[in-house]
């Protein structure tokens, strides 16, 4: 009975510490930016910033819904700044809007980006239409770390997140504007095959990824949990890019 009891004792320590852990704020006096922030990954990962202690920034051409979201967040955590990421003057005043507010800038997260036409066969691609893509998608991430670094590397800190695309490791699952401005240009061969092997890779079966699990991976970077991880290529995609090679056959 006495060891019985013991144990139990020990078990409920162990859930409220455990249950302390998990709760316990990850970016508590943190300031994080984040273009297209009133988007679906964007918006999501602001209110879970703002969950964990941190001051958002939300940078986006949405006025409407930026400002919607920062109301919700409330004014103390989260404030809405108008940004065209391919304009360089914009990405340049939100960065100082975040550091004269907030006296700093901890995390950027270079979040906006756009799919572009949904045109398979690069015959039918407009090339101004590719152009706008990649100085959206490119360009928007270019600059954003360029005016990050700008406070971060004086400061001696600080984490700069890209969005991208499983695109980028995976040909035919999407338009070649969109493949192209991902980190492994050498896919937008690949994306010429626009008959994609639908059964061919192990993702979750009935799982669908949702903004929230996005946010989530973006949380971890953003947190001193991954103070020491840098340059990787974190893919959130349930298994999708996991070729199951045998079921090739199958076809």
């Amino acid at each position: 009975m006495v060891s019985s009891s013991l144990l139990s004792a020990v078990a409920r320590s162990y859930l409220v510490l455990t249950s302390l852990l998990v709760n316990m704020p990850r970016l508590e006096g943190k300031v994080a930016l984040i273009t297209g922030g009133a988007g679906g990954i964007g918006s999501c990962t602001a209110k879970l910033f703002c969950q964990h202690g941190a001051k958002v920034l939300i940078a986006d051409i949405q006025d409407e819904k930026g400002h919607l979201i920062c109301r919700d967040l409330g004014p103390t955590s989260a404030s809405f700044i108008h940004c065209d990421v391919t304009k360089e003057l914009d990405v340049s005043n939100a960065i100082d809007q975040a550091v004269a507010k907030h006296g700093k800038l901890d995390i950027m997260f270079n979040n906006a980006g756009i799919l572009g036409p949904k045109r398979i066969n690069i015959l039918d691609n407009d090339a101004a239409e590719f152009e706008n893509t990649m100085r959206v998608n490119v360009m928007g991430a270019f600059l954003g770390t360029k005016h990050a670094a700008r406070v971060m590397v004086p400061a001696g800190r600080g984490c700069v997140i890209n969005t991208a695309s499983v695109c980028s490791v995976v040909g035919g699952i999407c338009t070649h504007s969109y493949v192209i401005p991902t980190p492994m240009s050498r896919k937008f061969l690949n994306s010429e095959d626009d008959d994609p092997l639908e059964d061919v890779y192990s993702n979750l079966k009935g799982v669908a990824l949702m903004p929230q699990d996005v946010a989530e991976a973006v949380l971890y970077l953003g947190s001193d949990d991954s103070k020491y991880v840098s340059g990787n290529n974190l893919v959130i995609d349930g298994g999708v890019t996991i070729v199951t090679p045998f079921n090739i056959f199958d076809q």
